[in-house]
This record gives structure tokens, sequence and C-alpha cells, in this order.
């Protein structure tokens, strides 16, 4: 075994392979960017080496400065965790050229696997299933339009080079194709240097299942049981289980051997994921799944395989690229049942925009039988440089219903603040009954993101808890002091009452806390609210710079006294559209005076690996437009003006 290694990422990933490699007694050496610091994985790692600015093309994306960091360090070897490098095969060569041990496949297995097209002819050949579709070479608007015509609507446009979703669309008809021809090869150029396109026929019902596949050095190939996938949202992974809901003996049969299949087809050595379509309208049935991609690098979901069967599978990725022998097929046992969630930094009841800055509060990961694997801790800062997933949260019990009551609760414990976070919006998904009864499929978010999107808390319940806290806080717990000495609404000849006017986001409130035929209640705007027991377990929290946050069911709600102002304020806001977050412009959909109608997309930026439609607040004329198609724009950058009709 090397005695060192140099890990190429940052974030989770990277703190998760630190856990495992000095666990193992090999010296681990991490790399940062300018916006990374102070970053969490820096601070692990026994040492960190500098890599450049925070653009990730001119620093993790780096093969150069990768190398010269290993070689500056000394290095054995490197691991290049998921995204990054991990699927380059020039960085596997430079790699071997430099004399480091690359803890993945070989380039060549890569290569084979890169190329969607070219990995679905090879999968032809071997005998493993593929999806219907157009792979050909020919990239013309028009050949790609008439394949699509000739697979038959709905289709998929998927990059050829892509990954993670970015650079797929799908196409409900002939007459948007083009315009989601063009989005997509516009994401794949941006996010892979590449925007040959292939077609492929959409499974009207489909499920994502895939499966763990890992060889050795010595021609051994095996499998780690599969993972359901099929909880997405714009075509990235929400929720992950394993095993995959339904999975009979024939079909685990079917799919792990077809996976193992494709990965002796390559030749492939070190940790890979093999995944699927399969048709969900019934039944699984062994005829009814086709090839998709493989991915020649470790996933984010590996923890729910390493639940179910007892491996810890970054051990096995640094034995393997160490010469060694995996385990025998035989050896691999199933147990009990794992479900993942990605915990990202965004704010779905605003479209799922990214949400960065300081983690001034972050915690509430210490519920039992939970795994929480993050690159990040309180005080750390989200920078708009990088993907917006804080961490994952995974549960493993006897089965999955289980699972899924353990994970919703410790979801419902998480804070975060000011950097805003998607926990309400798991527990959603989670507590769905097409979820829970496992009848899903990868339509699944699209098809409830309304339900998703809103809050379940209904707003005088929120304010009322807050009068509650506020209320706590004024009597201070202390009953045995003279009644003339609180400030807590006692009157000589009267009910006590405390009154506190509220503001929750744009909305004003006024509670009552008063006590009738000797109960307490709470009045919002002159209306009792009762408080369901479930939500007793809310936080009131002030937070170092004064703001005071309340924290329930895994949302964060910022508890504002009102302002004479903020009318005016709030009439002004509707005059300006401004930028989310730093980013690039990408396109301009509007011209100065155009009249334009509330929710009209006027321009698409991008940030955060993502495309952003940024809407008009209310009808107007467009007055002005700060900045053209291409240019960066800062946080709060105003980008387009409107006046009044």
């Amino acid at each position: 075994m090397f005695k060192s290694l140099l890990i190429a990422n940052r974030g989770e990933i990277a703190c998760r392979v630190i856990d495992t490699a000095r666990q193992m007694g090999v010296r681990t050496i991490a790399v940062y960017s300018d916006a990374d610091a102070g970053a969490r994985h820096v601070r692990m790692a026994d040492e960190a080496v500098h890599i450049g600015v925070s653009e990730a093309v001119k620093s993790y994306l780096d093969i150069d400065k990768i190398i010269a960091a290993a070689k500056q360090s000394g290095a054995e070897a490197i691991h290049p965790g998921y995204g990054f490098l991990s699927e380059n095969p020039e960085f596997a060569e430079s790699c071997a050229d430099a004399g480091i041990i690359f803890v993945g496949p070989s380039a060549s297995s890569m290569r084979q696997m890169a190329m969607k097209d070219q990995a679905k002819k090879l999968m032809e050949s071997s005998g493993v299933p593929v999806t219907p579709g157009y792979h050909g070479d020919d990239q013309d608007d028009q050949v790609l339009a008439n394949a699509a015509a000739n697979i038959g609507f709905p289709v998929l446009i998927k990059a050829v080079a892509g990954g993670g979703g970015r650079g797929m669309r799908k196409v409900e008809n002939a007459g948007e194709f083009a315009e989601q021809l063009q989005s997509a090869r516009r994401e794949s150029s941006s996010a892979f240097g590449n925007d040959k396109m292939l077609i492929e026929k959409f499974i009207s019902n489909p499920r994502h299942i895939e499966v763990q596949v890992f060889g050795d050095s010595h021609g051994n190939a095996v499998h780690f049981f599969e993972r359901d996938c099929s909880v997405q949202r714009r075509h990235q992974k929400v929720v992950e289980e394993a095993p995959a809901p339904g999975m009979t003996d024939a079909m685990r049969k079917a799919m792990c051997n077809a996976a193992v299949k494709a990965a002796k087809a390559v030749n492939y050595v070190n940790a890979g994921t093999v995944e699927f379509i399969v048709d969900g309208s019934g039944s699984l049935d062994t005829e009814k799944f086709w090839f998709m991609e493989m991915n020649t690098r470790l996933q984010v979901e590996h923890p729910v395989s390493e639940a179910i069967t007892g491996y810890d599978l970054v051990k096995l990725q640094l034995e393997v690229a160490a010469g060694g022998v995996l385990p025998k097929q035989s050896e691999i046992k199933l147990s009990g049942h794992a479900v993942e969630v990605r915990l990202y930094a965004e704010q779905p009841d605003n479209d799922f925009m990214p949400s960065t800055g300081k983690l001034e509060i972050f915690n509430g990961f210490d519920a039992d039988n939970v795994r929480v694997d993050t690159g990040y801790e309180a005080g750390d800062t989200v920078s708009e440089y990088y993907d917006p997933m804080l961490a994952k949260i995974i549960v493993h019990s006897a089965d999955r219903q289980q699972s899924i009551n353990d994970l919703t609760n410790a979801l419902l414990k998480v804070q975060s603040w000011p950097v805003r976070v998607n926990a309400r919006f798991l527990v959603q998904v989670l507590q769905q009954e097409e979820f829970t009864k496992a009848v899903h499929n990868t339509g699944f978010i699209e098809k409830y993101i309304a339900e998703f999107q809103q809050d379940n808390i209904a707003l005088p319940v929120i304010a009322a808890m807050v009068a509650v806290h506020h209320a706590a806080d004024i009597t201070g717990g202390n009953s045995s002091a003279e009644p003339w000495q609180q400030s807590d609404g006692w009157r000589l000849n009267s009910n006590s009452k405390i009154i506190k006017r509220l503001q929750i986001g744009d909305d004003i409130l006024d509670t009552c806390i008063t006590e009738i035929d000797g109960k307490q209640i709470v009045l919002v705007d002159n209306v009792p609210v009762v408080l369901e027991e479930g939500l007793s377990g809310s936080k009131l929290i002030t937070t170092q710079t004064g703001e005071q946050v309340l924290f329930v069911a895994g949302g964060a709600y910022k508890i504002c006294e009102p302002d004479a102002g903020d009318d005016e304020q709030q009439a002004a806001a509707l005059d300006t559209i401004n930028a989310p977050m730093p980013g690039k412009v990408l396109l301009l959909h509007c011209k100065v005076e155009d009249e334009v109608v509330a929710g009209d997309v006027l321009l698409v930026m991008e940030a955060m690996k993502m495309e952003h439609a940024l809407k008009a607040p209310r009808d107007g004329i467009v007055s002005a437009i700060a900045f053209a198609k291409g240019e960066q724009v800062g946080d709060g950058d105003v980008l387009v003006r409107l006046e009044t009709v």
C-alpha cells in the first residue's frame, strides 16, 4: 500500500476520502483554490497545497497544477473524487507519466465509456441491452430533428460527453425541439467543451436503477448490488436508495450480470457505476431495462451501497489501486435498506435558486442512526464557484419504511443560516405517498413540484410559534417573581396579554398570547391558532448579527419587526431585476422599450453550474439593460430596470 495520497477534489468527497485514508495510515494531501483556503478538507488533511484562483478551470481542473502539487508534496497516489478531473483520461495518463498511481480506471476504459454514443455501440456488441435512439456522428440540427421524429416523441436530447443532467433535455414535441437542442448544446459546451448530442427514446414511466461495479488488475469483476436513483430534479439525483424497491431475484441477477458484463467489456479496474433506465409501468421485467451510461468513477450515492454491504468502497478503491484483490462475489451480502438525500444550498420556494455566503449556523446532524458526509462546518463559506451540495445524509435500517422515518426525523432538525438549504423540500419528498409506496418514477418531482415548493406550515402557525418563544423570553420562566416585576402582559383587572407585531417575509401579522377560561390562547390577526405537537421542536435563535430566525421542520424563517418604510421599499424592488448571485449573462430575452408582463423570462444567467431564468416581477416596460450577453455580474447587481406601462 502506498503511504501518501493527494485528493484532487474538494468538499464532502475530499473529506470522505481523507477519513478512510487516515484509518488506513495513509498520509493525505489536500489541494485548494483561493475560495477554499479555509475549507474543511484543507483543515482535515495532513498537508495542503494551493493550486490557484477560485475558478475551477484555473485550479481543480488544471491537470498541470494538480500534478505539480503531487510532486511538491511527494504524493505516491492521487484520488480524483467525482466531478472535476475524475473521468478525464488525459489526467489518468498524466498521473502515469509522472509515476503517480491514479485511483481509478485506465484512460482506455474511460475513453471507451466517456462518449455515450460510442459506449452504447460497444454495449450493443457485448450483449448489453441499450435504449433505442440515434447515436450517429452527423450532428446537423435537421438530422437530429429528423432522428427525433423517427424515434417518436417524447425524446431525450443528451450530451454525448455529459453527466449530472447537464446538456440533457426532455422534448415533448417537434415544435420545441430546435430550442431545446440549442439550450442543451449551449450547456454542454459550457460544462464539457463538447456540444455533440445523441437522441434517445424517452421511456414513459422510467425508473433509474444503477449497479455498483468493481474491477481489479487481476481480471476480477464483481458488483455491490443495485441502487434506485429515480427521484431526480432536472436530471440531478435528489434521493438514492439501496436496494431498489420492488427488485426481484430474477431482475437483480439479470441487471447485475449485465453490469459486470459491461465492466469486463472495457477491462475495467476500480470503482464504477453502470446506469440503466427501467420500465416502471408495472412489476420489474428482465426484458425491460436498458443501458444508459457508465460512470467511470465513484458516485455521490456510494454510501447506500456501503451501508447494505458493509464494505468501505473508498478503502477498496485504494487497495485495488495498490494491486489488491477484490472479495469474491459470494462474499458480498445484502442487508437492510439505506436511503440518502443530498442537502443543497438552495431555495426550493424561490425556483431552487442557489444560496451562498457564510454558514453562521449549520447544525442539527446529531440524530441517532444517521451518517452525514459533509465538507462544511459552521463558520465555513459556501462559494458561488462550485456545486451547491453541502452534505449527504444517509440512514441504514432494517427496512425501507424505517429508513424513511429515521431520515425524515433527521432532516426536521437541520438548521442552516443565512445560507438556505432544501431540508424542508426533502422532507416533503420523502413523505409523499407515491414515494413511500415506491410507485414513483423519474418524473415524480416534476409531477408534484408545485406542492413541494409550497411551505407545508401555514404562516399564522409560524407567527404563533414565534409569539410563544417571545413570551417565554419575556417571562424568563420565573413564575415566582412578583407580577409587577415581570413584563409578561399581566393586568390587574383583565386577562394578561402579550402582543407582538411580526414581519415574516413580506407579510405582517399581529400576535397576541392571552388566557381564556384558564387556558393559554395564541391569536394571530385575532384568529386562534392551534400548535400541533409535532411542531413543538421549533427553535428561535438570535444570530451573531442580531437577526432572529425560527427553525422548524427543516425550514428557516427570518423574523423582523415591521418598518414604516417597508411598503415603499417593496414597491421599489419591483422596478428592478437583480442578480441573485455572481454569475454570467447567457441570454437576453428582452430589449429596451419592450413591454413585458409578470412572469416573462427577461434573461438567463449561469451560476453554480446551472442556468437560471430571471423573470419580470410585474407588468411594465423595459427602461434599461445594464449587462450584455456574456458579461460577468456580481451579487445584487441591477440587470434590468422596469417602468410603469
